[in-house]
This record gives structure tokens, C-alpha cells and sequence, in this order.
């Protein structure tokens, strides 16, 4: 199986597996909302099946499941890999499946998480994951007419150099290993400024808005279109 590492259109594609519709139907719409694709499978056959023509960039993966369970999905997955292991899977468990979730990791599972469970600890396990399989050896990001070299650090709008403090340079580089993809505050500050920072500050605006003034605004008074736009309620999302 190929596995994508990431959807045509920049948002990274989420398979749900789960019997349970309720779970599926509400994942659906939340992981929607947090800029995601998502699929959704109500059993083995039919996950291994749109992974198959499908491929997703994560899986999140019940382990009781009718017909095949999750380990057995699991185990066939990663045996249709190229890249064993570059799938990341999410395996949900039941408090009391101590067994089954020992099996989820023996087989491959990159994470697991127990039910119920907190949404925001959900996708910021996702994120974790996703993170893992980014081309972070990449040296030349390149969208519309800018251009940044990861080695130097040298940043490029058409032939103008621009100058970027620690920050900015941090944040520029994650909206381009995420173009066209909307990204979320929460996002945004605990990859560049991590996990732990205050959630309601105003710095990644102040930051957003100086890093648009230095790509959109060249002296002489020469201006380029505007590549970072306002989600409203959401974020940010990089696109023409």
C-alpha cells in the first residue's frame, strides 16, 4: 500500500474506524473543523479497503471492531506498507483492554488512546503524530513566488531578500510545510512556541502581522499579494 504524505489539496487525510456511529459521525465533523479530510470505515474489510484505494496520512483505529478487529487491521496494514511503520495509527481502547492495547503496540500502533476521551487531547495526539512524518530534511520550501532555504535560513520573495527574526522564521517555515491547510491557533503556538504557552495571548497575531508587512511590503513602497489569511474563529491558512 502507498501511503500519501498528504492530500492534494495540502489538508492531511484522517480514516475513523469504529462501529460506533455516534464516534464516527462526531469525529467526522470535529477533525472537519480542525482542517482535516476525513473518511470514515464501520469495520476491518471496510477500512482495509479505503486505506487500500484511499490512502490516508493517519489512521485512527478502534480495536473492537466486528469481523476482523482492530489488531488484525492493524497487523494487515502494516504488512501492505512499503515503508513499515510510516502510516501512524491511533489505536482507541476501553479502560479495561490492558491486553488488547499491549497488542495494539506489539503489532505496529503508534499511540493509543482510552475511551472516552477529551477531543483536545485527540488531535493534539494527531498533530504529534503528523509531525513525525513531515520532510523536516527538505531545503528548499517553496510557495508562489516565495522561496526559503532551511540550510542558510535565507528567505526570498521573487529576487528581494527578507530578513526574519527567530519567530517569524519559525512560523513562515510551518505555514509552508502546510500550505493551503488552515491551521489553528492552538496549532500554531504549541509548534512555535510550545505546548506549555499561554493560550490567550495576542503574540501569534502580533507575529502574523509582522511577518505579513515583511513579505508583502518592500521599501520604496513596492507591494506583493497576500499569502497569509485570517481564518476567522479558526486561524491562519497559507494560500494565493
Amino acid at each position: 500500500m502507498s501511503v500519501s504524505t498528504a492530500a492534494a489539496n495540502g489538508r492531511p487525510r484522517v480514516l475513523v474506524v469504529d462501529d460506533d456511529a455516534n464516534i464516527t459521525a462526531f469525529l467526522k465533523r470535529a477533525l472537519a473543523y480542525e482542517g482535516y479530510q476525513v473518511e470514515t470505515a464501520a469495520d476491518g474489510q471496510m477500512a482495509l479497503a479505503v486505506a487500500r484505494d484511499n490512502p490516508p496520512d493517519l489512521v485512527i483505529l478502534d480495536i473492537m471492531l466486528p469481523g476482523l478487529d482492530g489488531v488484525e487491521v492493524l497487523r494487515r496494514l502494516r504488512a501492505g506498507e512499503r515503508d513499515s511503520g510510516a502510516l501512524p495509527i491511533l489505536m482507541l481502547t476501553a479502560r479495561d483492554e490492558v491486553s488488547a492495547r499491549v497488542a495494539g503496540l506489539d503489532a505496529g500502533a503508534d499511540d493509543y488512546l482510552v475511551k472516552p476521551f477529551a477531543l483536545e487531547e485527540l488531535t493534539a495526539r494527531i498533530r504529534a503524530l503528523l509531525r513525525r512524518r513531515e520532510p523536516e530534511t527538505q531545503r528548499f520550501l517553496r510557495f508562489a513566488d516565495l522561496t526559503v532555504d532551511t540550510a542558510s535560513r535565507e528567505v526570498l520573495r521573487g529576487d528581494r531578500p527578507i530578513q526574519l527574526t527567530t519567530k517569524e522564521y519559525e512560523l513562515l517555515v510551518f505555514f509552508l510545510r502546510h500550505p493551503r491547510q488552515v491551521l489553528t491557533r492552538e496549532q500554531l503556538l504549541e509548534r512555535v512556541w510550545g505546548i506549555d504557552f499561554e493560550a490567550e495571548t495576542h503574540v501569534l497575531e502580533v507575529y502574523v502581522g509582522y511577518l505579513r508587512n515583511k513579505l508583502e511590503n518592500a521599501p520604496g513602497g513596492v507591494t506583493s499579494s497576500r499569502l497569509i489569511h485570517t481564518v476567522r474563529g479558526v486561524g491562519y491558512v497559507l494560500r494565493e
